[in-house]
């Protein structure tokens, strides 16, 4: 699906979020501070999203990103969770976390299991690396300048 707000560049200090990823959904997640997702453009769509991180100056990884209030668990502030691509070995709250939003999965659904929930997730991170696998032109933003910058704005 096209968003037409995408590509969409962020960063912020990666902070305690529900402490549901890792723990309920063995999925762990970093989570960008209140003050970042309340710059997100309004006409950005609630849903999941794919594209590129990186945390602090670390290689840059294949993520997937859920935005919006996750209905399933009732959220009443609307956050913005990333799943790396990769495994660390160490939790890194206050990092830095650069992002690029390159592609639109799905919008966000309530769910009736937790189980459900998971094999979506599963699915979500599923096509999340293959569509970034497969397709040269969104590999290009791996290299993106913005992940060298030391200092930048959203864009």
């Amino acid at each position: 699906m096209i968003c037409k707000n995408l590509p969409y560049y962020t960063r912020g200090k990666v902070v305690k979020g529900f402490g549901r990823g890792s723990k309920q959904l063995g999925v762990p997640t970093a989570n960008f501070p209140q003050e970042v997702v309340n710059q997100l453009p309004e006409e950005l769509k609630t849903g999941i999203y794919y594209g590129w991180a990186q945390v602090d100056s670390s290689p840059v990884f294949k993520m997937v990103l859920s935005v919006g209030w996750n209905p399933f668990y009732k959220n009443t502030h609307k956050s913005m969770e990333t799943h790396i691509l990769h495994t660390f070995e160490n939790d890194f709250y206050g990092s830095e976390l650069k992002i690029i939003m390159v592609g639109y999965i799905r919008p966000e659904k309530d769910f009736t299991s937790l189980d459900e929930l998971i094999e979506t997730i599963k699915e979500d991170i599923r096509t999340a690396d293959n569509v970034l696998e497969s397709n040269a032109s969104l590999k290009l933003y791996k290299d993106d300048p913005f992940f060298l910058e030391e200092e930048s704005l959203n864009r």
